[in-house]
């Protein structure tokens, strides 16, 4: 088997000063971790970057003693993604809340966010040409989100732990399985079972039939946000609206808004949007807090590598089979098949992740990188995200949410994969759509770990 960065890690990351040790109100303890790794896992004494990492402990744990602390098995949380820093809680909740009873908490900024050293829009300047810049972001995929998250295990001393990963966070759980199963007691993914074969072009024809169907029910609840996005659709046809940040509003750009259609409480958050959407009776002018909220929905002035990155998740040798090894604007060309999408449509439906060059060079931030977009677009020698045949007798318990609905990570997809991991169990439901986690956290954990216990 050829060598491949994430499998081929070496030992720790090298932690960085003493950690301070703080406490939320709740009385969680919160432990800040800084370590240093290799941008590129193949050359390990090359440059080398910071990754972040906070440690939750809960005020029970800790009222038990630093011998109870110390006897807790780790989870680790990969965040979706890709683009996405770790979550900032004021007080445990949700499934961290849950999870903590058992767990002592990792919560990672995956490379290049949060605390970790930044990826930005000056930083990736600094790396000379598109070309150039292409290249550096190539070291920003789950592969090496992994080889990360290995060293920093070894790093801690931790014999082995378990693994939450939701949506992005889920595909990089697979790498995981994939390349350093030893490091895991159990691998638990909330909407995150990632096509493991064939070409981004299959992941945008099930993803835009999601969709069609989530603004079909999402118009049908409230037939009035039909009209109502109908008529800002107009009205940005016929002006020049800026945002707050001073870009144009297009109807591209608009559509991102079909984004929160892939959580259940964020499609209402939509309706309420669209309803305040004009500050007059006559609709001749759009509210300032309409574009305030919509210029903050849509920036990726905070996740510049979502843009730039994100159909690169889809990227594998294997897509060489279906006639193409790059992903080539993937969402765009496939909106061609699927017309009601399109921005010049009478009544254009709104988008879940698809993304466009008309999204990147509307995006103040992102305008800059267009070309290197392009040339991240037109790379054909992706290295492996998976390994199939490890997959295929993988001995890691393992649990998956699937969410039949889901508009992000399709259920068939996400079925297919699944039939391709062994000892893999899933809990397939309609009750939530995307955002599952977020919604039902603890119940959710909770259907994970005990199929994942019952597997082991």
């Amino acid at each position: 088997m050829a060598p491949h960065p994430a499998r081929d890690a070496a030992p720790t990351a090298v932690p960085l000063g003493e950690p301070p040790v703080r406490t939320l109100r709740d009385g969680t303890r919160l432990v800040d971790r800084r370590f240093r790794v290799p941008l590129d896992h193949a050359e390990p004494q090359g440059e080398q970057l910071e990754v972040f990492a906070r440690e939750f402990v809960s005020a029970e744990a800790v009222a038990r003693g630093e011998e109870h602390v110390a006897a807790m098995p780790w989870l680790l949380f990969l965040q979706g993604g890709p683009g996405g820093k770790g979550s900032r809680p004021a007080r445990l909740n949700g499934w961290m809340q849950e999870a903590a009873g058992r767990f002592r908490i990792l919560m990672l900024d995956q490379r290049g966010t949060g605390r970790s050293t930044p990826l930005t829009r000056r930083s990736l300047a600094d790396r000379g040409d598109a070309a150039a810049q292409a290249r550096h972001l190539r070291r920003f995929r789950a592969d090496s989100i992994v080889a990360d998250a290995e060293r920093i295990r070894r790093a801690l001393g931790v014999a082995s732990w378990s693994v939450l990963g939701q949506s992005f966070g889920g595909f990089c759980t697979l790498s995981y399985l994939s390349f350093h199963p030893e490091g895991l007691d159990r691998a638990l993914l909330t909407g995150g079972l990632a096509p493991l074969t064939g070409h981004a072009d299959r992941v945008y024809r099930a993803t835009y039939a999601r969709m069609r169907a989530r603004n079909a029910e999402h118009f049908v609840r409230f037939p009035e946000d039909r009209e109502r996005l109908d008529a800002v659709i107009d009205h940005l046809r016929a002006h020049d609206v800026r945002l707050p940040d001073g870009s144009a509003l297009t109807v591209p750009r608009l559509q991102m808004l079909g984004m929160r259609l892939g959580g259940e409480t964020r499609a209402d958050s939509l309706h309420y949007l669209l309803e305040e959407a004009f500050e007059d009776a006559a609709r001749t002018r759009l509210a300032d807090g309409f574009l305030a909220e919509v210029g903050a929905e849509i920036s990726l002035a905070d996740r510049p590598l979502y843009g730039l990155i994100h159909e690169s998740i889809y990227g594998q040798p294997a897509a060489r089979t279906e006639g193409r090894g790059d992903t080539a604007w993937a969402a765009e060309r496939v909106l061609a098949e699927h017309p009601d999408f399109s921005p010049e449509a009478s009544s254009p439906l709104l988008l879940g992740e698809m993304f466009f060059r008309d999204h990147v060079a509307g995006d103040p931030v992102l305008a800059p990188l267009l070309e290197t977009a392009e040339a991240v677009a037109a790379v054909d020698d992706w290295t492996p995200l998976y390994d199939l045949d490890q997959l295929a007798r993988n001995e890691v318990p393992a649990a998956a949410a699937v969410y039949t609905d889901d508009v992000y990570v399709d259920r068939d997809l996400s079925r297919e994969t699944a039939a391709r991991v062994q000892n893999l169990q899933v809990w397939e439901t309609d009750a939530f759509h995307h955002d599952g986690l977020g919604d039902d956290g603890p119940r959710v954990l909770r259907e994970l770990l005990r199929r994942a216990d019952a597997a082991g």
